[in-house]
């Protein structure tokens, strides 16, 4: 009895995401404390890869992630996803604020990153709308933990 209640949640619970896609690719601006483009592919009906090239104290980083997709609050055309992933960043500390550098320091960091977000696909335009949290740790270079990751997406879709 245990093993059918158990298959069939498993069962709900893996069709909750069959129906997360409702485009193959997007490309499009982002807009946070780092600014900067986003591409997002799908690679199944329900998880998709995203680059992210942004830039924020006259510095640039490239972010890679795997991102999960659902069906939010059983809305058409909302969706709920999180991930995780990588960057590498490269910026001077001659423009940063005084927690995230020295003057006269160059830096280059390598870390992880994480994702949860909320987006909304319109259906009579082919834009979408996200809006995400995605912190990040950064593990060589200047270490530590960033947490002001937020940002607002709007993405050409197809």
């Amino acid at each position: 009895m245990k093993k059918i209640g158990l298959t069939i949640l498993l069962s709900a619970f893996l069709l909750s995401f069959s129906y997360a896609q409702d485009y193959n690719t997007g490309i499009g601006i982002r807009a946070g404390y780092a600014n900067g483009l986003t591409i997002k592919h799908f690679i199944s009906s329900n998880s998709a890869l995203e680059g992210i090239v942004s830039s924020r104290w006259k510095g640039f980083q490239i972010t890679g992630l795997y991102e999960i997709h659902g069906m939010a609050f059983n809305t058409e055309r909302l969706n709920w996803y999180y991930g995780f992933g990588g960057h590498v960043g490269f910026w001077d500390g001659d423009n940063t604020n005084k927690y995230w550098g020295d003057p006269g320091e160059s830096y280059t960091v390598i870390g992880i990153d994480g994702i949860l977000g909320l987006e909304y696909n319109f259906s009579e335009i082919p834009f979408n709308l996200s809006v995400d949290w995605k912190p990040a740790f950064n593990l060589y270079g200047y270490n530590g933990f960033w947490g002001d990751g937020g940002a607002l997406s709007f993405r050409y879709i197809f």
